[in-house]
């Protein structure tokens, strides 16, 4: 699995998963928010931390969900600081987390069938 394509998406999810944490991160602590507003910035993503490490198909595909409110969010804030650095590198990492994500799941899905002798007569599937 280490030159598979699903590796590779889910690298980049890694990735991007990061960036989005630090880049919410140094948003609340540039920002000097109070404890709370932290919670709420960071308590969604590290909900999926446990099942994305065990490798829970189910966690990336509910990621993608909460990462279409942190775009909501970005895209905001993008407007409201237009050329503003930090809510660039959060779209970007949004963007990309969404993306890989969706990616990993579907590909790392059409393993799995493959070596559980489930393959799809269906490419597509």
């Amino acid at each position: 699995m280490s030159g598979s394509i699903s590796s590779i998406a889910a690298r980049c999810t890694w990735f991007s998963y990061s960036l989005l944490l630090l880049q919410q991160a140094a948003d609340a602590w540039i920002n000097q928010v109070p404890w709370v507003v932290w919670v709420v910035k960071l308590a969604p993503l590290l909900l999926f931390l446990p099942g994305m490490w065990r490798d829970r198909l189910r966690s990336f595909i509910w990621l993608c969900f909460v990462c279409l409110l942190y775009f909501i969010v970005m895209v905001q804030r993008l407007f409201l600081e237009p050329g503003s650095a930090l809510p660039i590198v959060g779209t970007v990492a949004v963007v990309a987390l969404f993306t890989a994500s969706m990616l990993y799941v579907r590909w790392r899905a059409r393993e799995l069938r493959a070596t559980a002798g489930d393959v799809p007569v269906n490419p597509g599937d």
